[in-house]
């Protein structure tokens, strides 16, 4: 029999036991689940509950040990974690497969890559296929063929407007023009940056069998066709079709149930660019004008001219294209100003306020073209005027309200202008990252963007703007900083997580996400960037989120800082058009780089 004694021994002993065990299972490592680039920096990290003293091993997939690193630990870490450590081990070049192992814990790192980054353009330009209103590839079937009703607009409302076709924006099956023209742009941009890089297996509606040109202009060409569907006229812009009264419960987009007024599966309203406040409830708009719309929508189309006057079975289209951005770049210089997405029953919108980048980059996308003077006078006056203003100036930042992400009017700037101009559009990006800089020596992920809403598309950005400042001044000041965010939205973070649905393969990555085809068919779709994590201040306040299973990442989550995948959670687990459209350029620099 065990006296008092034993018994108080033997509960100390377990207890001491207990809580080793607990610690050395809050032992991580952190890496690029993808990979690493061969002449990129390379990083691991080291996360932990109690000090180490240990080395950490870089070993071959085959066992073989590559090299020891001392762990060098950082000032700072994030809960649960208190001790951070950091492994440089760039000065690795050799191809191949390797992980981390810490020996005496037992503890190993996923298996990555060193070498050539895997080509995973097309699974992003798939996902953006699935996204297609009208005709759906992934479906096979028709869908939103009553779009729509025109509101607000210089027409008498409910008149019939064919705004079919364009993408659905996220989980959700609203259309709107703010980040349409943004995915347009992208996908064209992407192209021109290595137009090798892309293949061609399906046909312009999106279903097996090539067609001539790659699938990624197929696909621009689906958004470009739905912007001049926006603008059927000169003076005429249209900029969103539904709204929130959307969301009732997840539905394929050929079943939607949303009533706008005319019974389910009908009519949806068409919102006119009016440069006004708008809405229908008691969430009003903010606007001033439409220049935001007008000048990223010329710039899309103008961009699509460079491209598709390459093939001459697309001159007439690509003729259409630049006249229409014309025409819009003329509207928004008349309406300079901005105008929001509208809501219905809940507060979020999209609350872009800056219009002055997107005018710039028209104009610049237009003299590439014309070579007329004014449009390069005019982009340089838009510079001066949107200058370094950015969400990167910011400790926070409202819901897409400097958007997009990236100024692209001052690359555009810097394509076209003279060595003054190059020199400070180079200057106004150094600026910005700067101030990304400054945030990053407060974080063991190397990471300063905003953990506000849709925070990956954030990521995102800095690692463009870093890619693009790069290319403009061949500087490679900031190419840490690029990478760090890279790493950070493909599983150097908290979570261990890649921030891209199906990819890598074999690695976790969010597989329960705020999506129809999930929730009804089962089915995940590779190559969509989801929102991305939140602050908890923000997260904790967020309408409608209670999760339908226990969060897997729970021994895991931050205080600060909340990433869930469930697909109750849709503001951190929902796929988005436009952050994988930006994905997109960065696969294609990082696949050709």
């Amino acid at each position: 029999m065990i006296n008092y004694a034993q018994r108080s021994f033997l509960l100390i002993f377990l207890l001491v036991v207990s809580s080793s065990l607990s610690a050395e299972s809050l032992l991580e490592v952190r890496v690029n689940l993808a990979g690493y680039p061969t002449h990129s920096p390379k990083k691991a990290l080291v996360l932990s509950q109690e000090k180490l003293k240990n080395k950490i091993l870089l070993k071959r997939e085959s066992g073989e040990v590559v090299v020891t690193f001392k762990l060098t630990e950082l000032e700072s870490a994030w809960h649960p974690f208190s001790h951070a450590y950091s492994i440089d081990f760039s000065t690795i070049t050799e191809q191949g497969k390797y992980f981390f192992e810490i020996n005496d814990k037992q503890i190993k790192s996923e298996v990555f890559s060193i070498g050539v980054y895997p080509d995973w353009q097309e699974d992003v330009v798939s996902f953006i296929r699935t996204q297609r209103c009208g005709f759906n590839p992934f479906t096979g079937q028709f869908c939103h063929q009553q779009d729509g009703l025109g509101f607000f607009g210089i027409k008498e409302d409910s008149t019939r407007i064919d705004a079919t076709g364009g993408w659905h924006d996220a989980g959700d099956q609203l259309k709107y023009l703010i980040t349409s023209s943004n995915t347009a742009a992208r996908l064209l941009m992407a192209y021109q940056m290595n137009p090798d890089a892309f293949i061609d297996v399906v046909n312009a509606r999106g279903l097996a069998g090539g067609n001539g040109i790659p699938d990624v202009l197929d696909e621009a060409k689906w958004g470009l066709e739905w912007l001049l569907k926006l603008h059927p006229s000169p003076g005429e812009l249209y900029h969103q079709v539904a709204d929130d009264r959307d969301h009732r419960g997840f539905k394929l987009p050929h079943q939607d149930n949303a009533d706008y007024g005319w019974g389910p599966n009908s009519f949806r309203p068409v919102y006119f660019a009016d440069g006004q406040p708008q809405g229908l409830s008691k969430y009003k708009s903010e606007a001033t004008g439409i220049a935001n719309l007008a000048g990223r929508s010329a710039a899309a189309l103008a961009l699509g001219y460079q491209v598709f006057s390459q093939f001459e079975k697309y001159r007439i289209f690509a003729e259409t294209c630049l006249q229409a951005a014309l025409d819009l770049y003329e509207m928004g210089q008349k309406q300079e100003g901005y105008q929001q997405g509208n809501s219905f029953s809940a507060p979020y919108r999209y609350e872009e306020n800056t219009w002055a980048d997107d005018m710039e980059w028209a104009a610049a996308e237009l003299f590439k073209i014309t070579k007329h003077e004014d449009f390069l006078d005019e982009a340089r006056n838009y510079a001066e005027i949107i200058n370094t203003w950015s969400w990167m100036e910011r400790d926070t930042a409202s819901h897409y309200e400097m958007y997009p992400f990236v100024n692209m009017g001052h690359y555009a700037l810097w394509q076209v202008g003279t060595d003054d101009d190059k020199e400070k559009m180079a200057g106004y990006y150094e600026h910005n990252l700067e101030q990304i800089q400054k945030r990053v020596d407060r974080n063991p992920y190397g990471v300063g963007h905003l953990f506000i809403w849709c925070s990956n598309n954030l990521a995102a950005a800095v690692a463009t703007q870093a890619m693009l400042y790069e290319e403009m001044t061949g500087s490679q000041k900031f190419r840490p900083l690029m990478q760090d965010h890279i790493n950070w939205l493909l599983g150097l973070n908290p979570w261990g997580s890649s921030m891209i649905t199906g990819l890598p393969e074999g690695a976790d990555f969010p597989v329960d996400v705020h999506m129809p085809f999930w929730r009804i068919l089962n089915k995940s779709v590779k190559g969509s960037l989801v929102d991305g994590p939140l602050w908890s201040t923000i997260h904790d306040l967020m309408l409608g989120i209670e999760l339908e299973q226990k969060d897997e990442y729970s021994h895991l989550q931050p205080t600060h800082v909340k990433y869930m995948d469930d697909w109750m959670d849709y503001s951190t687990n929902e796929p988005t058009l436009d952050g994988s459209a930006e994905l997109l350029m960065i696969l294609t620099y990082l696949n050709y780089d």
